[in-house]
C-alpha cells in the first residue's frame, strides 16, 4: 500500500507540473513581478523535486515550516487563498461520504436481491425484468437519470425537493440516482455468480441433506457467489464516496466532486495531489478490506 501511494504520488506532481500553464494564469496577465513574487511565496521556483520534496513534507518548505502530507497537512489553495486544502477536505468530504454511502446502499441494497431472483428463476419474467432493470440502470447515464428525477419526482409529483442538502428528503433522488448504475452493475455479476454457484456439489448436497431453499440459498450458495461482489465493492466505495461530479452539480450539492475538475483546470497544484490521494488511500484501504473479507465468504481462504 506504502508503495503504491508514493508511486501516485510521484506520478501526480510530476503530470500535473507538466500541463501547460500555471496557477496563477489569467485571462488578463498579472504583471510579471507578481508571478514572481507568488511563485517565490509558494515555493514554486524551486527544482521541481524540491517542490516534491517540501509538498511531502521531506524538507523544509520557503517558509520555513516543516509540514507536509506526512504530517497531515495538505497544503494551500492557490485559487482559493483563504482556505487550505484541509479545510476543502473539512467542509465538503463528509458531505459526498454521506452521499456515496447512501448511494452504495441503494446499489446493494438494489442490486443483489435482482441479481439473486433473476438467477433462481433464470429464463423466466422475473429473470427478464431484473436483467432489463440492470440494462436500463448502465446504459442511461446519471447525466440523464439526474434531470429526470428532478422533472418527473420534484417538479411533477413533488415529493422531492428541487435540490440542496441538509435534510432525509434532499438526499433520497441524488442517492438513487447515483447507486442506479452501481445497482446494474452488482445484479448482473450477482446473476452471474449464483448460476455458476447453485450448480456445484456442494449446493445438491444441502439440498439432499433436507435443508430449506431459502438456507440454501442464503448461507451457501449467495454467501459464495457474493465473492466477485466484494471485489468490485472496494472500487465502487472509493468512487462513490469521494465525490462525483455530475450528480452533486445537478442536486447542488456542496460536495468534493467539482473540486477533482476544477482543481486541474486552474492548475491548483495542491488541490489535485490532495483529492488524487484521498481517492488513492480510499481505494487502497477499500481494497484491504475486501481482501479481508474473502476469508470469511469462503472458508477455504486463510491468511497465515
Amino acid at each position: 500500500m506504502l508503495v503504491v501511494l508514493f508511486v501516485i504520488s510521484v506520478v501526480t506532481f510530476a503530470l500535473s507540473h507538466a500541463v501547460p500553464g500555471g496557477p496563477f494564469d489569467r485571462e488578463h496577465a498579472l504583471p510579471a513581478e507578481i508571478v514572481a513574487n507568488l511563485n517565490r511565496h509558494y515555493g514554486l521556483d524551486q527544482p521541481l523535486w524540491k517542490q516534491y520534496t517540501d509538498y511531502m513534507g521531506l524538507t523544509r518548505n520557503p517558509s520555513g515550516k516543516f509540514a507536509g502530507v506526512l504530517q497531515g497537512q495538505f497544503g494551500p489553495s492557490y485559487s482559493s487563498r483563504s482556505r487550505t486544502v484541509n479545510d476543502i477536505f473539512r467542509d465538503h468530504l463528509p458531505i459526498s461520504a454521506t452521499l456515496g454511502l447512501a448511494a452504495l446502499v441503494v446499489a446493494v441494497g438494489l442490486g443483489v436481491p435482482l441479481g439473486v431472483v433473476a438467477a433462481l428463476k433464470q429464463n423466466s419474467l422475473w429473470d427478464y425484468i431484473s436483467m432489463a432493470v440492470a440494462i436500463f440502470g448502465v446504459s442511461v447515464p446519471s447525466v440523464v437519470l439526474a434531470p429526470l428525477f428532478i422533472l418527473i419526482f420534484a417538479l411533477a409529483l413533488r415529493w422531492f425537493p428541487v435540490a440542496g442538502w441538509g435534510s432525509l428528503k434532499q438526499l433520497i433522488m441524488p442517492s438513487v440516482v447515483l447507486g442506479l448504475g452501481s445497482s446494474a452493475i452488482i445484479a448482473r455479476l450477482t446473476r452471474a455468480s449464483m448460476l455458476q454457484v447453485i450448480r456445484e456439489d456442494y449446493i445438491r448436497t444441502a439440498r439432499a441433506k433436507g435443508l430449506s431453499e431459502r438456507a440454501v440459498t442464503v448461507r451457501h450458495a449467495l454467501k459464495n457467489a457474493f465473492i466477485p461482489v466484494a471485489t468490485i465493492l472496494g472500487p465502487m466505495f472509493a468512487a462513490l464516496t469521494t465525490g462525483t461530479l455530475v450528480v452533486e452539480q445537478f442536486f447542488a450539492i456542496p460536495g468534493m466532486g467539482k473540486y477533482f475538475i476544477t482543481s486541474i483546470t486552474n492548475r491548483d497544484y495542491p488541490v489535485v495531489m490532495g483529492t488524487i490521494l484521498l481517492y488513492a488511500v480510499v481505494l487502497v484501504l477499500a481494497n484491504l478490506a475486501v481482501d479481508i473479507t474473502y476469508a470469511f465468504l469462503d472458508p477455504r481462504i486463510r491468511y497465515d
